[in-house]
């Protein structure tokens, strides 16, 4: 074989053997063709959008053969584009297009978990198999799975040299305790990626990989003729030796050479560098049943394998975009699960076949360990900093949980489950993103180098019930009379602005007085992330849309507000100002569309104001600023301002009033404030509206348009010393 062929492939899931064959991939010289494979046959493309390709790659596909494109100066070759695609893919035409590979190309595979047969001529003319697995019972064991199935399909035992990655950090196990359970080498033990000695250890392992020899390929690799992997039925069950037992001083460490020069190895090593690997026999079997936590992590690891033979993955390719099929899905799982486990006489708690059926079924389809904090109806904002800090809201409080992702590249798998149904793209090209989930959840995501200390995912949950009046007035966000005053400000088709701070509830009670908006009005609702859910039947509801891959097709919240006014709406919702729109907004309020809403993120009342005149400048326009505060008095009539307090619960604050312009600047006044009187025993804020001793002008409004509003309500919340109106400057 002209080209030299190293296979990575993953023990299991979430090990991280797709980024060591990129990183494997970078550290080989320019000077030979650089070919990297992704035969990955879930349609995930990972080295696709790594490299950025995944547009060349479309172009040149065709039906039944691997697509090809050149990137960055290398050959990228990818098997699918999606799950179906792996069903025309056929092992000859893969062949015959290794078998083109030009002379002395280090070539990288990514290959599949299992083995599939289109994968065979590259593992038959691998120089190197790199098994990557974790140092945990649960990596041994699956590495010791692979490993015996391997060696059933005659695969030679020099060529398979195990990799353990540790990107948590922590060691379940040590290297030579994997090495002697396994009976194979250990020819790198990489630690976090953070860590200062990442560097010089991977580069050990660059030159371990670079020491495989040169070798014929396999032309007599079988089919393996014994019994499927997983059927346990006839004999003993088999274990891996984990106990510590005294060991001999582990190998030394190869000699540190440049990267350079070590994977220069890799095109043309000598045939005697090839290290020395021991004899892989089966594990022997213990005389004494093992641990229940051993035995439990194998439990999980063999009810993963049934799964994966028995589930329909066509369905689970569909099951985040389609609720309907994940219920089935979820369904057919835990059947199986049962099943399975019912079987099973190592478990004698339902528990703990409750918990290894839901352990297994979050790793397997779900979002790990978020899983379950998206089923929890208290938990209102899941922040999860890295792999190991999941961080939760409830009932208006921060607290940290003890539930933790295995690793980055877990977390990674979970964000991309999370926003592949969604239509967005995270790479390093674009690594921040912002979407909505099929429930209404709005989920933020931002990943390396933006993101200094590993991903960081932040999803905004939204009940599926909306939040009413009755159930604002129960929580104390407000009260009856200040119910009155907006509803019939908003009768009275005045313009109302709701300000406040980040996830202070700001949405929520735009979206509960909407319920007083007339149902004859035609409502056009304009956001950047869909929330607002309005009872009424004429509703037209606009979200705007992020650029694609090249950079094109972006409908911003701007054009949505221009393209509005040609829709004749009665009302406009724009969900939240934050740039340009607000000229256009403030323009739709001053030509004929009284009665519009939006929200904003300021501190106070006149911190919103100042913000919308920061927001007008940004449109482009070089108006004067006298213009620019003309617009704004004329068309906010009301600044509803609500905050998040002290112990976490939401409240309206404020109450404030635009009564227009006195000399250059302009003229508001409060109306209704939320006076805090201090802390109860149990840590809440207690305190009381009261009026702040002045009758608003749009009073005249709702005695000429006969609204019915008592204005007894500014004379009996127990007024505070009044003060004169606020300016803003």
């Amino acid at each position: 074989m002209s080209a030299r062929i190293v296979v990575v492939v993953g023990a299991k899931g979430g090990v991280g053997a797709t980024s060591i064959a990129i990183e494997l991939m970078e550290s080989a010289p320019s000077t030979a063709p650089r070919i990297i494979v992704d035969a990955d046959l879930t349609g995930r493309r990972t080295i696709g959008f790594w490299y950025d390709a995944t547009g060349d790659l479309d172009i040149v596909r065709a039906p039944g053969s691997p697509a090809v494109a050149r990137k960055k100066g290398l050959t990228i070759v990818e098997f699918t584009r999606v799950y179906e695609d792996g069903f025309e893919l056929q092992a000859a035409k893969v062949e015959s297009d290794v078998a083109r590979f030009p002379f002395g190309a280090n070539v990288i595979v990514d290959a599949p978990q299992p083995f599939a047969a289109v994968v065979r001529p590259f593992i038959s003319n691998a120089t190197a198999i790199v098994m990557v697995t974790e140092p945990s019972l649960l990596g041994s064991s699956a590495a010791h799975s692979m490993l015996s199935a391997m060696e059933r399909f005659g695969f030679p035992r020099d060529r398979i040299g195990l990799v353990l990655n540790n990107p948590r950090g922590v060691h379940d196990l040590g290297s030579d305790e994997v090495a002697k359970a396994l009976k194979v080498k250990v020819i790198a033990d990489l630690p976090l990626n953070t860590d200062r000695t990442y560097a010089r250890t991977f580069k050990t392992f660059v030159a371990a990989v670079a020491a495989y020899p040169s070798v014929e390929d396999i032309p007599n690799l079988r089919q393996s003729t014994a019994r499927p992997l997983g059927d346990r039925r006839d004999g003993p069950r088999s274990y891996p030796v984990t106990v510590p037992a005294p060991l001999a001083p582990p190998p030394k460490p190869l000699p540190e050479t440049p990267i350079a020069g070590a994977t220069a190895a890799v095109v043309a090593a000598p045939a005697t560098a090839g290290p020395s690997i021991p004899e892989l026999t089966p594990a022997l079997p213990i005389a004494a049943p093992p641990s229940m936590s051993i035995a439990n992590e194998r439990l999980k690891t063999e009810l993963h394998g049934v799964m994966m033979r028995k589930i329909d993955f066509f369905s689970a390719a569909r099951a985040h975009t389609d609720a309907g099929t994940m219920k089935d899905l979820r369904s057919q799982l835990e059947t199986i699960a049962s099943e399975f486990l019912a079987a099973q006489i190592s478990i004698t708690s339902a528990e703990d076949a409750s918990r290894i059926a839901r352990e297994v079924i979050e790793e397997a389809l779900g979002f790990g360990p978020l899983e379950s904090l998206l089923h929890d109806p208290n938990v209102t904002e899941i922040m999860v900093n890295g792999a190991k800090r999941i961080y939760v809201e409830r009932h208006g409080r921060i607290e940290h949980t003890e539930k933790q992702f295995v690793d980055n590249n877990q977390l990674r798998l979970v964000i991309e489950r999370i926003i592949a149904p969604l239509g967005r793209r995270l790479d390093e090209s674009s690594p921040m993103v912002d979407a909505r989930m099929a429930d209404g959840s709005r989920v933020n995501a931002i990943i390396e180098p933006v993101s200094v200390d590993g991903p960081t995912l932040t999803i905004r949950r939204f009940g599926t019930r909306r939040f009413t009046i009755d159930d604002l007035i129960k929580i104390g966000a407000i009260t009856p009379p200040i119910v009155d005053l907006i509803r019939a400000s908003i009768e009275a088709r005045l313009n109302i602005i709701f300000s406040g701070g980040t996830g202070s509830g700001k949405t929520t009670l735009l979206n509960a007085f909407s319920s007083f908006i007339p149902h004859s009005d035609r409502i056009v609702t304009i956001e950047d992330t869909a929330e607002l859910k309005l009872n009424q039947a004429h509703v037209v509801r606009l979200e705007a849309r992020p650029p694609n891959l090249e950079g094109k097709g972006e409908i911003s919240i701007r054009d949505l507000v221009r393209n509005a006014l040609r829709m004749r709406p009665d009302r406009i919702i724009v969900g939240e100002c934050r740039g340009g729109e607000a000229l256009d907004m403030l323009q739709a309020m001053n030509t004929g569309h009284e009665g519009s809403m939006t929200t904003l993120h300021a501190n106070s009342a006149r911190d919103a104001l100042a913000r919308i005149e920061t927001m007008v400048m940004m449109a482009g326009f070089d108006l004067p600023m006298r213009a620019i505060r003309e617009q704004i008095s004329s068309a906010v009539d009301v600044i509803v301002q609500v905050s998040r307090l002290r112990d976490g619960s939401r409240r309206l604050v404020s109450i404030c009033e635009v009564v227009g312009m006195e000399g250059d600047v302009i003229s508001t006044q409060e109306l209704i404030r939320y006076q805090e009187d201090g802390i109860d025993p149990k840590g809440n804020v207690v305190g009381n509206f009261q009026a702040c001793g002045v009758q608003p002008e749009f009073l005249k409004r709702f005695g000429e348009l006969g609204i019915q509003f008592d204005p007894v309500l500014f004379n009996t919340l127990g007024p505070i010393a009044p003060k004169a109106p606020s300016w803003l400057r």
